[in-house]
C-alpha cells in the first residue's frame, strides 16, 4: 500500500476506533499521547522527530515512543519505506495504519473483525491481549469497550475472542 492509501484508510470510522484502542493501551488518549516515551515520560524533540532514546523501566529497556509506542528501528523502517518527513501526530497515525496493513489486518479492521485484527496485531503492540511481552496487556473486553466507545462498528462475529 502507499501513503495515499493510508491517508484514505486512516479516515475510516473502524480504523479511527482501532487506532484509539491501540493508543489507549500503549500511551494515552490525551493531547500528549504523541510525545510519550516508554515508561510515560514526555519527549520534546523538535521538529517532531522520534527521540531514539533507550529508556529502562524495571527489567525492560525500550526505544518505544509516540502514541503507538514505535520502536526506533520500526519507525526508521517506516520512514525509509514511506518517506515520512517527521514524527508528527498525522505521520504517527499513518505509520500505525502501515503496521496494521503489514500485519495483514487492515481489511479486518475496516470490516469490523476486531478479534481477528487483534490476533494479527498483538505482536506489534504489547498492550493487546495475547501479546506475551511481559508487559501489561488489556483484556479483549477492555479492547472491545474502547473500540465501541470510539464508534467502531464490529462485525456480527465480534464476540469471538482472539485466539491464543
Amino acid at each position: 500500500m502507499t501513503r495515499d492509501e493510508f491517508r484514505i484508510a486512516v479516515r475510516h470510522r473502524n480504523v479511527v476506533a482501532f487506532l484509539r484502542l491501540i493508543r489507549q493501551g500503549e500511551s494515552n488518549q490525551s493531547d500528549t499521547a504523541y510525545r510519550v516515551m516508554f515508561g510515560g515520560a514526555l519527549f520534546n524533540v523538535p521538529p517532531w522527530q522520534h527521540p531514539h532514546r533507550k529508556v529502562t523501566v524495571g527489567r525492560l529497556t525500550s526505544t518505544a515512543a509516540g502514541a503507538y509506542q514505535f520502536l526506533a528501528r520500526t519507525w526508521d523502517g517506516l520512514v525509509r519505506q514511506f518517506q515520512f518527513e517527521d514524527f508528527s501526530p498525522d505521520n504517527q497515525d499513518l505509520g500505525a495504519v502501515a503496521l496494521i496493513a503489514q500485519r495483514g489486518a487492515l481489511e479486518d479492521v475496516i470490516a469490523g473483525r476486531i478479534a481477528e485484527a487483534v490476533r494479527k496485531c498483538r505482536k506489534e503492540w504489547a498492550s493487546l491481549p495475547g501479546a506475551g511481552y511481559g508487559q501489561p496487556e488489556r483484556t479483549f473486553e477492555q479492547v472491545m469497550a474502547t473500540y465501541q466507545h470510539y464508534a467502531g462498528k464490529p462485525s456480527p462475529a465480534r464476540r469471538r475472542r482472539a485466539q491464543a
